[in-house]
């Protein structure tokens, strides 16, 4: 998790670049903070963002804005949320899926002397939601840990060998699990990759060499389809240039 204030209004329209990660945040500030997807529906304030969110923003920041972000592997957020298949690729509520537990932490992050108590208080009500929650098939757990470990690069039918399923068997846990189908995630932590190695300055053609991609035509497709820009203007987003200051890569595997 990390903690952004924004005293200069520097980030009042950010794309955020989707990342293998569920991600959750807690608006602190004055005014609601706004997400917006591709597809024109608006949330506001505290909000889930399942993974790949098609082409959201974030709209709205206010002078002096603060706010909590969390990232949670599909693993742990199936268990605090119980509803990985139906966030894939959207934005939720917070309050949608919490109720008014999700307006008590708010409001004890809210009063909070700091960070450290904030990420105290989070860390908390995700322990005793996943303590409550559902675990993931060992399958699928297993699955996902294969396809980051590997970067994106393994194929579904050598999963499906290794955990004893069908393919058609794991594809379905799988989807219903994590939220999209085992392709969609291989593809989503590949463009990750890709994405952190252009902000870092690194040319299309090494990014898309290194990452797995076919050629650079390919990295473009892909990159259009998850960030919807181009491999250019995803290089320069603020998003990731706060990202690995937030989430050094050591630490970037989340809870």
């Amino acid at each position: 998790m990390a903690g952004f204030s924004d005293q200069a209004n520097e980030l009042r329209d950010v794309a955020l670049v989707p990342h293998p990660a569920v991600m959750v945040i807690f608006d602190l500030g004055d005014e609601p903070f706004v997400i917006e997807d591709g597809c024109g529906s608006q949330q506001r304030g505290s909000v889930v963002a399942g993974l790949a969110p098609m082409r959201a923003r974030g709209r709205g920041l206010a002078r002096s804005s603060e706010c909590l972000q969390l990232r949670l592997s599909p693993r742990v957020a199936y268990a605090v949320f119980g509803a990985s298949s139906e966030l894939g690729g959207t934005v939720a509520a917070l309050d949608d899926l919490w109720g008014r537990e999700a307006v008590r932490i708010q409001e004890r992050l809210r009063a909070a002397g700091s960070w450290e108590d904030r990420f105290a208080i989070a860390e908390a009500a995700l322990a005793r939601r996943e303590d409550a929650g559902r675990a993931v098939d060992p399958e699928v757990a297993f699955s996902w840990a294969q396809m980051v470990a590997s970067r994106g690069q393994v194929r579904v039918e050598r999963l499906a060998a290794e955990t004893g399923w069908s393919r058609k068997r794991l594809w379905s846990r799988f989807r219903a699990q994590v939220g999209l189908t085992p392709k969609r995630v291989a593809q989503l932590i590949r463009f990750d990759r890709a994405a952190h190695g252009l902000a870092a300055g690194h040319s299309a053609a090494l990014v898309a060499a290194g990452s797995g991609y076919a050629d650079q035509s390919h990295l473009h497709r892909d990159v259009i389809a998850f960030a919807g820009m181009t491999p250019t203007a995803v290089a320069v987003t603020p998003f990731l240039a706060l990202d690995d200051v937030a989430w050094p890569p050591k630490h970037a595997s989340g809870r």
